[in-house]
């Protein structure tokens, strides 16, 4: 395993890079589908590398995309899209909770308690099991004024949650729904840099917590400290980085066969609205891998900027591309019993959808099957409808298989929670 270094971070390198923008190749780009929304600065105005804006072609339709701004509330439950929702035949959508602003990942303790982290609001929620009389789930905040509580875990009755620096535990979380338990620190060895600063976590089938390390903005040569996930023992202890070129999951699981690593990647912006998609991976040399940012893109096109001298080849290549500038974030395995058995082992991933291509695309939950070789041929829709006539009705993030085989569906622009079932 490659022990973590730490080298002095480097933040706030100016922007020298206006050679991005190819003559007639349309812009695009989504690292910042995650990034709150802008306003464009003047052509003139230097833009450090840390923005979502960083590499943008200053002329063309390039220069009207801004990031997409939610709203700043939760959607009110009898105004959620469900009408718009789509699922294939003998599925059903509904709403399982609403109310949860910027609701983000999930995690589910074995009574069925949902906890969801939020990037922008501070807040940590969980959604009790059982729904009320009148239908509805209550919603209890269990820890707020935190800095991007994206990531939560839940193992043997305490609940983790990433902040941007910080991984916390909030042990017997079950008897603190109220907000009254204070947690203790488990982790706090990460950087501090915004771009792609927030952290999706999970307890890997070893018991020990991963997470990852994005890049400090869109595309730069990272420190060593930057582009890789690690795992640390469950005390905080032991820390290893076990894959290196990942330049932002926000997302990933264990495919229940062979106990292996899969994650989502999101691709580089501002090349073309058409390339990078982003990536499906999988970690097969635990410590030994590099997934190719910021040397290469997708397993098959080298990067304008830090390709040169370099091979695709060098680099694992992805299991499976999953669009270009899709924001590709959480997935999971199906393993539960209510679909149907072509859905067995399927990865369900959640595309929280483009902003700065000129065609919007994702905003949808699509599932992919790995095949013998353990690559994904093709991706099929499965939950859309969230993108209508090129804007956005919601947003999903995080993708959960709920204890009774059905899948929730977070979406962080509505702040709700959908529940697909089959035969119901």
């Amino acid at each position: 395993m490659t022990p973590i270094s730490k080298p002095i971070l480097t933040r706030g390198l100016a922007a020298a890079l206006a050679c991005l923008g190819f003559g007639t190749v349309a812009p695009d780009a989504v690292h910042a589908q995650e990034t709150p929304a802008s306003a464009a600065p003047p052509a003139s105005v230097q833009i450090d590398r840390g923005s979502a804006l960083y590499g943008r072609p200053e002329g063309g339709n390039a220069a009207k995309l801004a990031p997409v701004a939610g709203p700043p509330l939760a959607t009110a439950a009898a105004k959620l899209p469900l009408d718009k929702l789509k699922v294939p035949d003998g599925f059903k959508v509904e709403v399982y909770a609403s109310g949860l602003a910027n609701a983000r990942s999930m995690t589910q303790a074995p009574d069925g308690t949902l906890f969801v982290g939020t990037r922008t609001v501070g807040k940590v929620y969980a959604v009790l099991p059982q729904a009320g009389p009148d239908g509805k789930r209550e919603v209890k905040t269990i820890a707020s004024g935190l800095h991007r509580p994206n990531g939560v875990a839940f193992h043997d009755g305490a609940l983790y949650v990433a902040e941007l620096s910080k991984i916390w535990r909030y042990d017997d979380i079950a008897k603190h729904l109220d907000g009254s338990e204070k947690p203790s620190l488990v982790y706090d060895d990460l950087p501090k840099d915004e771009a792609h600063g927030w952290k999706f976590i999970a307890i890997g089938p070893d018991n020990k917590l991963y997470v990852p390390v994005g890049s400090p903005g869109n595309i730069l040569l990272p420190p060593d400290t930057h582009a890789q996930i690690r795992r640390i023992d469950l005390d905080g202890k032991n820390a290893e980085v076990i894959a290196r070129g990942v330049r932002n999951t926000v997302g990933f699981d264990w495919n229940p066969k062979t106990k292996q690593l899969w994650f989502t990647d999101n691709g580089r912006d501002w090349v073309s609205e058409d390339i990078p998609n982003d990536e499906l991976n999988v970690l097969t040399d635990p410590g030994k891998q590099h997934f190719g940012y910021p040397f290469c893109h997708q397993g098959t096109f080298t990067d304008p900027e830090y390709g040169w001298g370099h091979s695709c080849a060098e680099f694992t290549a992805p299991a499976g591309l999953l669009g270009p500038h899709t924001a590709s974030l959480g997935m999971r395995f199906y393993t539960g019993a209510q679909f149907p058995d072509s859905y067995k082992d399927a990865v369900f991933i959640a595309r929280h959808g483009s902003w700065n291509r000129t065609a919007k695309l994702g905003g949808d939950v699509v599932v992919a099957r790995p095949g013998p070789d353990g690559k994904v041929a093709a991706v099929e829709p499965f939950l859309t409808g969230f993108l209508q006539d090129n804007k956005y009705a919601g947003r999903p993030v995080d993708v959960m298989v709920a204890k009774d085989g059905s899948l929730l569906v977070s979406d962080d622009y509505n702040g709700a929670i959908y529940r697909v079932s089959y035969g119901q």
